[in-house]
């Protein structure tokens, strides 16, 4: 009976690909192959590495040289393949593949929308960058293994509860750095200071957290068993004010190095509906009447016309600000069905948007024929403003 081969352990698999990086000297100064090495030589199990992995992995730190990028995008990532062969194989090594590779989708994760960006599911770090936005774009580009998600921060409760839902919906995440300026200081919101507070002290029987400063830092959305949950399991890191990115880097880094692996997942996070938006096949029109609006450049004015279905002229609304227009129009029983009220938002918006940027405003026309009357008499049919009578 002829003899089948013998096929190649995880570990002579991870060092065949340790000593290819070794022979190649792009690899040297990469942080694939640093991260690489410094992650087997954290996760060294008890009884050691077996002899043919431990001779490639001595080999490949003797070739290291100083770190100059983070990683080239290479076809084939050796240091990566690795770490791959040796997860796979049930190690105690368990990091994402090479991080050029497009992330791939977790579905249900994060289980809330945001203002955040998604990296790698099974990284352990999570990143706020408060109201820094220019620090959360430089962050996102990041090619850090250890970097999960990354988001801003600008309100003391529901930005609070947001970050708990999604960081504890992911087990994989055991630090949170939280980094940048705080937001909106002058008028009291302080949410970077107020999570720092909820991390060390907790809340009050209220739901408010101890410590902070904030303007409203009470959390109604969220348990309090989630919020322990999320103090016992997550590390914080207080770097606020610090937006020198080589040094969030490198805490990144250093919470990768010192990762305690996935946590126990919280059992009972909340189920947000999440609907897909569409529109009716045809508006009910509103008993009130209808609107035209249109801006005033040369006033600099918002101008809203109020009709009455028959198509006689009733109010006319001016304004600097869609705010002021719609809290006339709502005073004045001009509205009186939510679809219109919104349709009248929507375009507020966009013709306060001409207004300062200086383009072309053209009405939409709501889904039924914006300006249709009760009687069956159509008035202006344009989707532009126009001065039919």
């Amino acid at each position: 009976m002829k003899n089948e081969p013998a096929i190649p352990t995880a570990s002579n698999v991870a060092a065949g690909h340790l000593l290819e990086a070794s022979l190649a000297r792009k690899c040297w100064p990469c942080g694939c192959f640093h991260d690489a090495l410094r992650s087997l030589d954290t996760s060294l199990p008890e009884s050691g590495w077996p002899v043919v992995l431990s001779d490639a992995i001595r080999g490949g730190t003797e070739k290291l040289t100083e770190r100059r990028y983070d990683c080239l995008g290479c076809e084939v990532c050796y240091p990566a393949l690795a770490l791959n062969a040796l997860s796979e194989e049930g190690g105690a090594v368990s990091l994402e593949p090479c991080p050029t590779d497009l992330p791939k989708a977790q579905e249900g994760w994060p289980p809330l929308p945001g203002d955040y960006r998604v990296l790698r599911y099974q990284a352990p770090v999570a990143v706020c960058t408060l109201s820094d936005v220019r620090l959360f774009e430089t962050l996102s580009k990041s090619v850090e293994t250890g970097l999960s998600i990354i988001g801003t921060l600008h309100t003391e409760n529901l930005g609070i509860e947001r970050i708990i839902t999604n960081v504890l919906g992911n087990p994989h995440i055991r630090f949170l750095i939280v980094c940048g300026a705080d937001s909106r200081q002058s008028v009291g919101h302080l949410p970077g200071q107020s999570l720092v507070s909820l991390m060390s002290a907790g809340l009050d029987e209220k739901g408010k957290i101890n410590g902070a400063l904030g303007k409203r830092p009470i959390l109604k959305n969220i348990g309090r068993d989630a919020v322990e949950h999320f103090r016992n399991v997550i590390t914080l890191l207080d770097m606020q004010g610090v937006e020198n990115q080589d040094e969030i880097l490198a805490r990144i880094r250093e919470c990768t190095t010192r990762n305690p692996g996935r946590s126990d997942p919280f059992p009972s996070l909340p189920t947000i509906e999440v609907l897909t938006g569409d529109l009716p096949a045809r508006m009910v029109p509103d008993p009130a009447g209808y609107f035209v609006v249109y801006p005033d450049p040369a006033r600099k004015k918002l101008v809203v016309e109020h009709y009455q279905n028959n198509g006689r002229l009733n109010k006319v609304i001016t304004g600097m600000d869609p705010a002021e227009i719609a809290t006339t129009a709502i005073k004045y029983r001009l509205v009186s069905r939510l679809d219109h009220a919104a349709y009248l938002g929507q375009e507020l918006a966009r013709a306060e948007a001409s207004l300062f940027s200086g383009s072309r405003y053209v009405q939409d026309r709501a889904p039924e024929s914006l300006f249709t009357s009760s009687n069956g008499t159509g008035a202006c049919q344009c989707v532009e403003t126009c001065t039919e009578s």
